[in-house]
């Protein structure tokens, strides 16, 4: 028999026993559910967690937006529930080396191969890891309703807002005089009512003047006098100078400057289409902006790659197929070739040096940085000014990028004893005159 002190006392343990069975209950029967929906998700190899749908996304990207697409057919078929339609094994073979299975005489690929005009797909040697991480990506985007493309603005809208945009900085000071000299004329206006308003009112007072007084309130206003006061002619004089020296100014600080410049290339060609609405890679086309100084302009057999099976009727890739001698109803390609003469965009002078490679993949700065919204240009144009102290500032106000880069290492800890702000460029050396000037 418990006395009511030891009852008592039990009563809270039984309390806490119960909770805790219920609470392992409880999280047993969760951790059952999310095995049981992550082996269904998984069902067909393919799990879609957000690790591996995040690493295949960039790889798909990279690698594979210049063909396919998830909701719609480009140069490849469209990838939405391909996981369902073809097995892994079949897939991951397929995007390992998809000539080789075609020679296998696999029927599904041979089929392929035929529909979409014998175009040979590039093989990648990607892990079995890799390719499951795209797929996976694939996997989940097939779920989403496709998004309607939209219409980004014409080349010659975007030039036009970037040059109001700059108007606002390159006439700051002509604005100013402006604004003062109306701010000045206001003042003489209201001068001059005073002026008068006093005047009658001194009038109305003849009694009560002196004759010095009267004097002065009768005089009459002499224009030509005024006209030729030396005060009237120093003022005029002086804004003619000011306007002319900043004309001047303004005029030697554009020498060179070649912001907006948009000029007409001999084949029309929409960033807003390859880089936006498809989201071909940058460095797919602009195969040396990693490894070399120069970007480089993407040759014709880089456009071969997608258009000798899409778009083939259109004007615009006849003069690609014209440069090249490419007979698209035969597929054979002839001796007579012609330069495609493309007008470049961004030019610097011959005295700075400037490394893509550095930037961009050292750097890690993306195209956007400096070229501004490249996929949504329809006929690029110089977005930058590309001037000596835009790059200056750009070097103030960058973090150097110090991330899984060993070399780097020694200068952060040498910067952090000195300062509690990120290491900039212009710390290492990024504003020495050597680095951009032989």
């Amino acid at each position: 028999m418990l006395t009511k002190k030891q009852s008592m006392s039990k009563t809270p343990r039984f309390v806490l026993t119960s909770l805790f069975f219920a609470l392992t209950l409880l999280l047993s029967t969760s951790l059952s559910a999310q095995d049981a929906a992550s082996e269904e998700g998984a069902a067909d190899g393919i799990p879609t967690d957000a690790g591996l749908v995040s690493a295949g996304e960039s790889l798909f990207k990279a690698n594979c937006t210049q063909c396919h697409a998830i909701q719609e057919k480009v140069i490849g078929p469209a990838l939405k529930n391909v996981h369902e339609r073809r097995e892994k094994e079949w897939l991951i073979n397929w995007i390992r080396n998809s000539q080789k299975l075609i020679q296998s005489g696999d029927e599904t690929a041979v089929a392929l191969w035929e529909e979409y005009n014998k175009t040979a797909m590039p093989a990648y040697p990607f892990s079995e890891d890799e390719i499951t991480s795209i797929l996976a990506y694939v996997k989940v985007e097939s779920t989403k309703e496709p998004v309607a493309a939209t219409t980004a603005a014409t080349g010659d809208a975007q030039v036009a807002s970037t040059g109001n945009e700059n108007a606002v900085s390159s006439g700051y000071l002509t604005a100013i005089l402006v604004v003062l000299v109306v701010v000045l004329v206001l003042i003489l206006i209201v001068l001059g009512l005073i002026v008068s308003v006093l005047t009658k009112y001194l009038k109305d007072q003849k009694g009560e003047l002196s004759e010095e007084d009267q004097e002065v309130v009768g005089q009459k206003f002499d224009l030509q006098k005024l006209l030729m006061s030396d005060f009237f002619i120093g003022a005029v004089a002086f804004i003619f100078v000011a306007l002319l020296l900043k004309t001047a100014i303004d005029g030697a600080f554009s020498i060179g400057v070649q912001q907006g410049y948009q000029p007409t290339q001999p084949i029309a060609f929409s960033h807003q289409i390859h880089a936006g609405q498809y989201e071909i890679d940058c460095n797919y086309c602009h195969t040396g902006v990693r490894k070399s100084k120069a970007a480089n302009i993407p040759s014709a057999n880089i456009c071969m790659n997608c258009h000798t099976a899409i778009k083939t009727e259109s004007p615009e890739i006849a003069k690609i197929y014209k440069a090249i001698d490419y007979d698209p109803s035969t597929g054979e390609y002839g001796d007579n070739t012609q330069p495609i003469e493309w007008v470049r965009v961004h030019n610097l002078p011959d005295l700075a040096y400037f490394n893509h490679s550095q930037h961009v993949k050292v750097g890690g700065l993306e195209c956007q940085t400096c070229h501004g919204p490249i996929e949504e240009m329809d006929v690029v144009y110089q977005y930058s000014t590309l001037t000596m102290g835009w790059c200056i500032n750009c070097h103030r106000e960058t973090n150097v990028n110090t991330k899984d880069n060993e070399y780097y290492s020694k200068l952060v800890e040498l910067h952090s004893e000195h300062s509690k702000e990120p290491m900039k460029v212009e710390d290492i050396g990024g504003l020495e005159c050597s680095k951009c000037h032989y």
